[in-house]
């Protein structure tokens, strides 16, 4: 008598399949995690120029030359210029894969120049297409589509 041990093709073919439906479960939840993860870094990052913005003002009376390049509402690495306490984070944000476009705009004045009275800066979040942003008088706004103009988070 001859007996054969092994399993037969269509139960190997419905493992892997099971073992397929589980790991594309496990892969949307994880990616999920992940921009979760980006997004409370990019709200941290914020956080911190926020945070050294007051510093800065403290130190110096004005918000002058805090940044000194950003000319246009959308900072990208290459505007990332002044203050550590704005280039840092500005980078981190800027640099990130994916990059989170920093729209930052002024009030009073332009954002390097003397007479700026404050300041705002906003992102897209990754995981939820909100927008977060903060400004110089402290606000931290989370959005459907927020606005950031003349200074202010709206």
């Amino acid at each position: 008598m001859n007996k054969q041990k092994g399993f037969t093709i269509i139960e190997l073919i419905v493992v892997v399949a099971i073992i397929a439906v589980l790991a594309a479960i496990v892969l949307v939840n994880v990616t999920s995690y992940i921009n979760k993860g980006r997004d409370a870094a990019a709200r941290g990052n914020l956080s911190s120029i926020l945070t050294n913005s007051a510093v800065f003002y403290d130190t110096n009376s004005t918000y002058t030359n805090f940044t000194t390049s950003v000319t246009t509402p959308k900072a990208v690495a290459a505007d990332c210029a002044g203050n550590a306490g704005f280039q840092a984070p500005c980078l981190a944000l800027a640099t990130a894969t994916p990059a989170y476009p920093i729209t930052f705009t002024c009030a009073g004045a332009a954002c390097n120049a003397a007479g700026a009275t404050g300041w705002c800066a906003m992102i897209t979040l990754k995981s939820t297409t909100n927008t977060y942003c903060v400004d110089s008088t402290g606000t931290k706004l989370e959005k459907a589509s927020g606005t950031c103009a003349s200074g202010v988070c709206g």
